[in-house]
């Protein structure tokens, strides 16, 4: 089974960036200030080095802190402790307000024409996944998968087993690929992963880079360490980042016209939000939801699996998503499911959020909630959503006695 990786060199980043914004436009009575920020990115660097050995952000950052060593003359030798988190001065880089009109996606392409048609797209939970176009499946997609893959983004998760043993899956892992945009952006990459949701991008900073729309691309910390939000105005585009319990929540809100940019179109395949999941790796929800209420816990098909937690049963089970799902739409039924399969409340609390972002995210407030079939059949078939395979079998029979 997949793991994720012990090197921690996103969290030294993340922490040096946030307690140094700013100081590299401050006088020089403010240097010991930021020699002891540099002294702490080292040790925390150090602290990581034997399992960062292959990592190329490890070693960027340390080549890195050497210079910035030189550069401000530090001293090796000297406290450690972080200094207090600053806010940036006016005109900052990281604030500029003056992006040139083709890095604002609604004022380039949209001038003199109706608003753009924003889509949504979720991956949560068990997981459980919105794709653009409203279609909602639970999937098994253990490792890692493309959650989007077009002409401006890619967005890659990596699920891992919940239980040993078990065929309940999660996601332990993200990476978000923002490509370089015109005088707009600089490739960014953010990452997350279990236990570290960093504010800043891989290389430290939060925004674009250094191009003259770069405030066209940032990432706002809601919660620390729990909730992060990355606004791509040059694309019209919001993603929410959330972990919740151990595991990560992933929202996207992004125009139509950017969903569909992708040049070759025989590999939307492999693009999960906007095609689904494989029908080999979506769950029949609906069988195993009526396994849930008459046997008490979730069966998967295939192989027999070690028995979940039993620290719910349908009916608690049922009650305790209540709590923060009041509407029995799927979001409510895939808390249900989670918590039969996992015996995890932190499921509950993911469900609940994914709703939450759906609602701050979705421009149709009409398809907040979902009712139905979650499973989708082969592309070319048009059965009605929701029907249950019995039902065909009968009705096929009926249709043999009335020809007979």
């Amino acid at each position: 089974p997949a793991v994720t990786s012990p090197c921690k060199i996103l969290k030294c980043n993340s922490e040096f960036w946030a307690a140094t914004s700013g100081s590299h436009h401050l006088g020089a009575e403010e240097a010991p200030e930021f020699c002891t920020a540099l002294r702490a990115y080292a040790h925390c660097t150090r602290r990581t080095a034997r399992t960062c050995r292959g990592d190329l952000a490890y070693h960027s950052a340390v080549h890195g802190i050497d210079d910035l060593m030189v550069q401000h003359n530090c001293s090796k030798d000297g406290p450690t402790s972080q200094p207090r988190l600053r806010t940036l001065p006016p005109g900052d880089s990281q604030e500029r307000s003056d992006s040139p009109e083709i890095c604002h996606y609604e004022k380039s392409f949209h001038k003199h024409s109706a608003a753009p048609n924003y889509t949504h797209c979720g991956l949560f939970g068990d997981p459980h996944l919105r794709t653009f176009t409203d279609t909602f499946q639970t999937c098994k997609v253990q490792g890692a998968w493309p959650l989007i893959d077009n002409n401006y983004l890619n967005v890659q998760v990596t699920n891992t087993p919940v239980l040993p043993g078990s065929s309940a899956t999660a996601t332990s892992k993200l990476t978000i690929i923002f490509k370089s945009f015109q005088e707009c952006v600089d490739q960014k990459v953010y990452q997350a992963e279990m236990d570290e949701l960093p504010a800043a991008f891989v290389d430290g900073s939060k925004n674009g880079g250094d191009k003259h729309g770069a405030n066209s691309l940032k990432i706002t910390e809601k919660v620390s360490g729990q909730h992060i939000e990355i606004q791509a105005k040059y694309i019209g585009t919001t993603i929410v980042v959330r972990q919740v319990g151990r595991y990560l929540t992933f929202a996207v809100r992004m125009p139509e016209e950017v969903v569909n940019a992708v040049e070759d179109r025989d590999s939307q395949g492999l693009y999960l939000c906007l095609r689904g999941c494989p029908l080999s790796q979506q769950i029949d929800f609906q069988t195993i939801r009526s396994a849930q209420a008459t046997e008490g816990r979730a069966r998967r098909k295939g192989p027999s699996l070690p028995a979940p937690p039993e620290a719910f049963t349908y009916e608690t089970a049922m009650a305790k998503c209540r709590e923060k799902l009041p509407v029995e739409d799927l979001y409510f039924q895939s808390c249900v499911f989670d918590l039969l399969t996992t015996g995890d409340v932190n499921f509950m609390l993911a469900a609940y959020y994914a709703f939450e972002d759906v609602k701050m995210l979705h421009s149709n407030k009409d398809k907040l909630h979902l009712y139905e079939r979650t499973r989708d059949l082969a592309p070319g078939n048009t059965a009605p959503t929701g029907t249950h395979p019995a039902l065909w079998v009968a009705l096929l029979c009926l249709c043999w006695l009335c020809l007979l």
